[in-house]
């Protein structure tokens, strides 16, 4: 793996927390929000959820790709040598769908309100403030891991450089 696939990893996991966090942001500020239409629905809380970008399938393929257009050899091991070449691209993770949380609203009885069911309830948001904030915290962990491991990539460069002239 080279240096900067490094950097395209740390750089794809810093835009998917970034995002992780937009998304959480966007729960808290909606969380005391109710149905704003007879029958309608409150907001819904959203969740990312975060992937590789390169599949199992994908490396696989491309190992079997390889060998028999190539010739290369195959180890008891079942690793295949490849000399210098870089068997595939790393290429960190990605946002693949925000979806929204299956949990049921909760239900505010309010018979006067013009917006109340039959029954006398209006709906309010599915968001869970203490949920919210341990997720926001976890992202956030993740998003200083990722800058730490970037950084560390980084400065391996600036030693790197500087060793060349010697």
């Amino acid at each position: 793996m080279s240096f900067l696939s490094s950097l395209d990893i740390g750089g794809s996991a810093l835009s998917a927390q970034r995002l992780r966090t937009d998304i959480i942001l966007q729960n808290i500020a909606n969380q005391e929000t109710y149905n704003t239409s007879p029958g309608g629905d409150p907001y819904c809380r959203q969740l990312t959820v975060v992937s590789e970008q390169k599949t199992f399938a994908d490396v696989l393929d491309k190992y079997v790709t390889m060998s028999e257009n190539t010739g290369l050899k195959k180890f008891h091991h079942g690793v295949y040598n490849l000399g210098h070449q870089n068997r595939f691209k790393y290429s960190g993770v990605t946002v693949v769908d925000v979806i929204d949380d299956d949990a049921p609203f909760v239900p505010v009885y309010d018979p006067d309100n013009p917006l109340a069911d039959d029954e006398g309830y209006i709906y309010k948001s599915n968001v869970d403030n203490t949920k919210e904030q341990i997720d926001l915290l976890a992202a956030q962990r993740s998003y200083e891991a990722n800058v730490s491991a970037v950084n560390a990539v980084k400065a391996m460069l600036t030693k790197a450089m500087s060793l060349n002239g010697r």
